[in-house]
Protein backbone atom coordinates (compact mmCIF):
# COMPACT_ATOMS: atom_id res chain seq x y z
CA UNK A 1 0.00 0.00 0.00
CA UNK A 2 1.16 3.28 -1.05
CA UNK A 3 2.13 6.06 1.91
CA UNK A 4 -0.56 9.07 1.34
CA UNK A 5 0.19 10.87 4.72
CA UNK A 6 2.30 13.60 5.39
CA UNK A 7 5.02 13.86 3.46
CA UNK A 8 7.14 15.56 6.17
CA UNK A 9 6.21 13.16 9.14
CA UNK A 10 7.42 10.58 6.73
CA UNK A 11 10.69 12.10 6.53
CA UNK A 12 11.02 12.28 10.50
CA UNK A 13 10.05 8.79 10.48
CA UNK A 14 12.92 7.65 8.14
CA UNK A 15 15.74 9.93 9.90
CA UNK A 16 16.31 11.77 6.74
CA UNK A 17 14.68 14.24 4.47
CA UNK A 18 12.57 12.51 1.29
CA UNK A 19 11.77 15.96 -0.70
CA UNK A 20 13.19 19.09 -0.61
CA UNK A 21 10.58 20.59 1.57
CA UNK A 22 11.16 18.38 4.27
CA UNK A 23 15.25 19.45 4.69
CA UNK A 24 13.78 22.48 6.33
CA UNK A 25 11.48 20.69 8.18
CA UNK A 26 13.84 18.34 9.42
CA UNK A 27 16.57 20.34 10.12
CA UNK A 28 14.06 21.77 13.24
CA UNK A 29 12.91 18.62 14.14
CA UNK A 30 15.56 15.62 13.35
CA UNK A 31 13.66 13.27 15.52
CA UNK A 32 11.01 10.32 14.90
CA UNK A 33 7.16 12.23 14.76
CA UNK A 34 4.86 11.57 18.09
CA UNK A 35 4.61 11.77 21.40
CA UNK A 36 7.92 10.10 22.17
CA UNK A 37 9.98 10.92 19.11
CA UNK A 38 12.30 12.19 21.35
CA UNK A 39 13.11 9.41 23.50
CA UNK A 40 16.81 7.25 22.98
CA UNK A 41 15.90 4.50 21.06
CA UNK A 42 17.31 1.43 21.90
CA UNK A 43 19.63 -0.26 19.28
CA UNK A 44 17.75 -1.95 16.30
CA UNK A 45 18.81 -5.33 15.11
CA UNK A 46 20.41 -6.22 11.48
CA UNK A 47 16.58 -7.25 10.38
CA UNK A 48 15.05 -3.44 11.82
CA UNK A 49 17.89 -1.85 10.16
CA UNK A 50 17.78 -3.33 6.87
CA UNK A 51 13.82 -3.04 6.83
CA UNK A 52 14.26 0.47 7.93
CA UNK A 53 15.96 1.40 4.55
CA UNK A 54 13.79 -0.79 2.63
CA UNK A 55 10.91 1.26 3.50
CA UNK A 56 12.82 4.07 3.25
CA UNK A 57 13.32 2.89 -0.83
CA UNK A 58 9.94 2.61 -0.87
CA UNK A 59 8.64 6.22 0.93
CA UNK A 60 11.38 8.03 -1.19
CA UNK A 61 10.32 6.47 -4.86
CA UNK A 62 6.53 6.68 -3.98
CA UNK A 63 6.43 2.21 -4.38
CA UNK A 64 4.09 0.14 -2.80
CA UNK A 65 6.01 -3.18 -1.63
CA UNK A 66 4.73 -4.96 -4.48
CA UNK A 67 6.84 -2.66 -6.87
CA UNK A 68 9.57 -2.37 -4.78
CA UNK A 69 10.13 -6.17 -4.84
CA UNK A 70 9.45 -6.33 -8.53
CA UNK A 71 12.06 -4.06 -9.14
CA UNK A 72 14.68 -6.28 -6.72
CA UNK A 73 13.40 -9.18 -9.03
CA UNK A 74 14.02 -7.72 -12.24
CA UNK A 75 17.36 -6.44 -10.83
CA UNK A 76 18.69 -9.69 -9.83
CA UNK A 77 18.93 -11.04 -13.20
CA UNK A 78 20.95 -8.42 -15.23
CA UNK A 79 24.43 -8.77 -15.15
CA UNK A 80 25.30 -6.25 -13.03
CA UNK A 81 25.34 -5.42 -9.29
CA UNK A 82 21.85 -6.09 -7.74
CA UNK A 83 21.52 -3.22 -5.74
CA UNK A 84 23.18 -0.61 -8.49
CA UNK A 85 21.10 -2.23 -11.08
CA UNK A 86 17.55 -1.82 -8.92
CA UNK A 87 18.62 2.04 -8.08
CA UNK A 88 19.05 2.51 -12.39
CA UNK A 89 15.60 0.92 -12.66
CA UNK A 90 13.58 3.35 -10.09
CA UNK A 91 15.53 6.14 -11.47
CA UNK A 92 14.57 5.23 -15.09
CA UNK A 93 11.03 5.61 -13.96
CA UNK A 94 9.26 8.24 -15.76
CA UNK A 95 8.05 10.15 -12.06
CA UNK A 96 12.17 9.88 -11.05
CA UNK A 97 12.33 11.07 -14.88
CA UNK A 98 10.22 14.00 -14.59
CA UNK A 99 12.01 15.15 -10.83
CA UNK A 100 15.58 15.02 -11.33
CA UNK A 101 14.77 16.71 -14.77
CA UNK A 102 13.06 19.69 -12.81
CA UNK A 103 10.24 19.14 -14.25
CA UNK A 104 8.34 18.91 -10.62
CA UNK A 105 8.65 19.56 -7.52
CA UNK A 106 8.43 16.06 -5.86
CA UNK A 107 7.95 12.54 -6.80
CA UNK A 108 4.33 13.22 -5.88
CA UNK A 109 3.66 16.06 -7.74
CA UNK A 110 5.52 14.04 -10.85
CA UNK A 111 2.86 11.36 -10.46
CA UNK A 112 -0.07 13.87 -10.81
CA UNK A 113 1.60 15.43 -13.67
CA UNK A 114 1.95 12.25 -15.49
CA UNK A 115 -1.65 10.56 -14.27
CA UNK A 116 -3.41 13.81 -14.92
CA UNK A 117 -1.80 13.35 -18.76
CA UNK A 118 0.25 16.11 -19.09
CA UNK A 119 3.63 14.63 -19.92
CA UNK A 120 4.89 12.65 -23.57
CA UNK A 121 7.48 10.06 -24.23
CA UNK A 122 8.82 10.50 -27.37
CA UNK A 123 5.36 12.04 -28.26
CA UNK A 124 3.07 10.49 -27.10
CA UNK A 125 0.99 10.77 -23.76
CA UNK A 126 2.23 8.40 -21.14
CA UNK A 127 0.00 8.13 -17.95
CA UNK A 128 1.86 5.59 -15.62
CA UNK A 129 4.38 7.02 -13.87
CA UNK A 130 6.11 3.50 -13.11
CA UNK A 131 6.70 3.44 -16.65
CA UNK A 132 9.95 2.50 -17.47
CA UNK A 133 12.03 5.20 -19.58
CA UNK A 134 15.08 3.92 -21.78
CA UNK A 135 18.57 5.93 -23.52
CA UNK A 136 17.39 7.71 -26.19
CA UNK A 137 13.41 8.82 -25.46
CA UNK A 138 12.32 11.94 -24.94
CA UNK A 139 10.33 12.83 -22.07
CA UNK A 140 7.99 16.76 -22.62
CA UNK A 141 5.13 18.64 -21.30
CA UNK A 142 2.09 17.89 -24.10
CA UNK A 143 1.49 21.71 -25.69
CA UNK A 144 -1.78 22.27 -24.00
CA UNK A 145 -0.49 22.18 -20.43
CA UNK A 146 2.65 24.27 -21.05
CA UNK A 147 0.88 27.37 -19.88
CA UNK A 148 0.36 25.27 -16.33
CA UNK A 149 1.64 27.78 -13.50
CA UNK A 150 3.70 24.55 -12.43
CA UNK A 151 5.11 24.38 -15.57
CA UNK A 152 5.79 27.82 -16.27
CA UNK A 153 7.62 27.59 -12.93
CA UNK A 154 9.35 24.77 -14.15
CA UNK A 155 10.45 26.19 -17.61
CA UNK A 156 11.95 29.02 -15.30
CA UNK A 157 14.40 26.35 -13.31
CA UNK A 158 12.65 26.29 -10.13
CA UNK A 159 12.21 23.21 -9.50
CA UNK A 160 15.75 22.22 -11.06
CA UNK A 161 18.54 21.18 -9.32
CA UNK A 162 21.33 22.93 -9.00
CA UNK A 163 23.69 20.15 -11.17
CA UNK A 164 21.23 17.89 -13.25
CA UNK A 165 21.56 14.57 -13.02
CA UNK A 166 24.37 13.33 -15.65
CA UNK A 167 22.45 10.40 -17.44
CA UNK A 168 19.63 13.46 -18.47
CA UNK A 169 20.03 16.21 -20.86
CA UNK A 170 17.37 19.18 -19.60
CA UNK A 171 16.03 22.12 -21.56
CA UNK A 172 13.84 23.69 -18.74
CA UNK A 173 12.72 26.62 -21.81
CA UNK A 174 11.22 23.93 -24.04
CA UNK A 175 10.18 21.80 -20.99
CA UNK A 176 12.48 18.66 -22.55
CA UNK A 177 14.55 15.87 -21.04
CA UNK A 178 16.79 13.65 -23.40
CA UNK A 179 17.62 10.56 -21.66
CA UNK A 180 21.68 9.44 -22.46
CA UNK A 181 22.32 6.76 -20.62
CA UNK A 182 21.44 4.11 -18.36
CA UNK A 183 22.24 5.84 -14.52
CA UNK A 184 25.75 4.91 -13.06
CA UNK A 185 25.34 4.66 -9.12
CA UNK A 186 27.43 8.07 -8.52
CA UNK A 187 25.33 10.22 -10.72
CA UNK A 188 22.05 9.05 -8.34
CA UNK A 189 22.06 11.37 -5.03
CA UNK A 190 19.54 8.88 -2.82
CA UNK A 191 19.96 9.07 1.03
CA UNK A 192 20.28 5.27 1.71
CA UNK A 193 22.02 2.48 1.15
CA UNK A 194 20.74 0.24 -1.51
CA UNK A 195 23.00 -2.70 -0.24
CA UNK A 196 20.85 -3.40 2.96
CA UNK A 197 17.72 -3.60 0.72
CA UNK A 198 19.38 -6.17 -1.35
CA UNK A 199 20.39 -7.93 1.94
CA UNK A 200 16.79 -7.25 3.25
CA UNK A 201 15.21 -9.12 0.26
CA UNK A 202 17.70 -11.75 0.29
CA UNK A 203 17.68 -12.53 3.75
Amino acid sequence: MRYTGPKVRLSRRAGTPLTRKAVSYFEKRPYPPGEHGRRVRRNSSDFAVRQAEKQKVRWYYDLTEKQLLRIYENSKKRSGRTGEEMLAELELRLATVVLRAGLAASVYAARQFINHGHITVDGKKVDIPSYQVKPGQIISVREKSRSMVPFVEAAEGIHADDKIAGFLAVSHKDLRIAVIDRPKREQIPVPFDEQLVVEFYAR
